[in-house]
């Protein structure tokens, strides 16, 4: 068999666009307030960038005065990042995953709170999203060196042991157990949401009004765009099918977290078919459905996470109505099929502006079957 690895890191980022902020100046005059204090927002932020969570995670905060805050705040992305993986030892998931049918093991409060939100998913989908997928993705390894497609046989055994309704909490010694060997939590759909959600709680805790942080997929924008004050942020959303930066349309908010997930970011090419790395827990192999990608627009980054896997297990036509109906108010999506058809919710309507030249076309929802 002829095996082309490609495997594609091709993070489906959103593009915050600032339209009309220069650089010449290091300072703008609009204010922002906050509990009755002014603050000056700069038109050029304090930035960092670093490689973290297997993607480049940015900060840009643009308070005066508060550079002080990227520290604790890439701090916690490390901390919980080590915390959470799976992919190296030592983790305290990892450690949950090694007494797999053993013993129950003790978690943090971090932890212990992010795993039941993961089971919340888990049960609210009905498997959609599988906090305990990982006997799949870990076989199939989709985004490392060592990605495969494995035989059928070790697919149907490690189906076997991706019931999340055997993961056992106690709420009093805050332990987690798996009833199972061979059982492995796997958090990668929803980790960077939480994380994200952390991040924004560190700004805050500093005094922060007006950031932008961008965890490879998930960004949060803090406040107003320092083109004005009460100007929202203007958010590209990234076309699926090309490079990084390029968008197909846009919306705007404030104080808002924007989710994307799609099927280039990370593949596996064999015999020249690809193989996305977002699972279908029914048959231990990618979705394969019509959608390219979903954004998730909701007001916390790990409902957003949790939500963009529910989609791509609903597909376009059941995903619109699960995100209207099933969701938070506030919560909004953007759906793009292969076709390059493009779906929104309907708190989207008047906010959504596709780009003129994107090559994409607006579906119509009665077409759908």
């Amino acid at each position: 068999m002829k095996k082309k690895h490609s495997i594609f890191l091709f993070m489906i980022a959103i593009t915050i666009v600032l339209s009309g902020c220069g650089s010449s100046a290091a300072q703008s005059k609009t204010t922002s307030t906050s509990s009755n204090v002014a603050t000056t927002i700069r038109k050029e932020p304090y930035a960092q960038e670093k490689f973290l969570l297997g993607t480049y995670t940015r900060i840009r905060i643009y308070d005066e005065g508060k550079e002080a805050a990227l520290k604790p705040a890439f701090a916690r992305i490390e901390k919980l990042g080590d915390e959470i993986t799976i992919n190296q030892g030592g983790s305290e998931i990892d450690k949950i995953n090694e007494e797999a049918g053993i013993k129950p093991v003790k978690v943090t409060d971090d932890m212990y709170y992010l795993l039941k939100e993961a089971y919340m998913y888990s049960e609210k989908s009905n498997g959609g999203f599988n906090m305990a997928i990982g006997a799949i993705t870990q076989l199939w390894r989709i985004g490392f060196d060592d990605a495969r497609k494995p035989a059928q046989s070790e697919i149907d055994e490690a189906l076997k042991h991706i019931d999340y309704k055997k993961v056992q909490f106690n709420d009093q010694e805050k332990t987690v157990y798996l009833e199972e060997k061979g059982m492995i939590i796997d958090l990668g759909a929803i980790a960077k949401g939480y994380i994200t959600d952390e991040v924004v709680k560190v700004l805050k805790k500093n005094k922060v009004t007006t950031a932008i942080v961008d965890l490879g997929g998930n960004v949060f924008v803090m406040g107003h765009s320092p083109r004005g004050a009460d100007e929202p942020w203007t958010i590209g959303i990234q076309d699926p099918n090309s490079a990084r930066g390029n968008v197909l349309g846009t919306i705007k908010e404030t104080n808002k977290t924007v989710v994307t997930s799609g099927i280039y970011e990370r593949y596996l090419e064999v015999d020249g078919k690809k193989y996305h790395h977002i699972f279908d827990s029914k048959t231990g192999y990618p979705y394969e459905n019509d959608i390219a990608s979903v954004s998730v627009v909701t007001d916390k980054s790990i409902d957003g996470d949790g939500l963009t896997t529910v989609a791509f297990d609903k597909g376009v036509k059941e995903g619109l109505a699960y995100i209207e109906n099933e969701t938070p108010k506030g919560t909004d999506a953007i759906f793009v099929t292969r076709e390059g058809v493009v779906y929104v919710t309907d708190g989207l309507k008047d906010n959504f502006e596709l780009g003129e030249d994107s090559g994409f076309t607006m579906g119509d929802r009665n077409d759908l079957k």
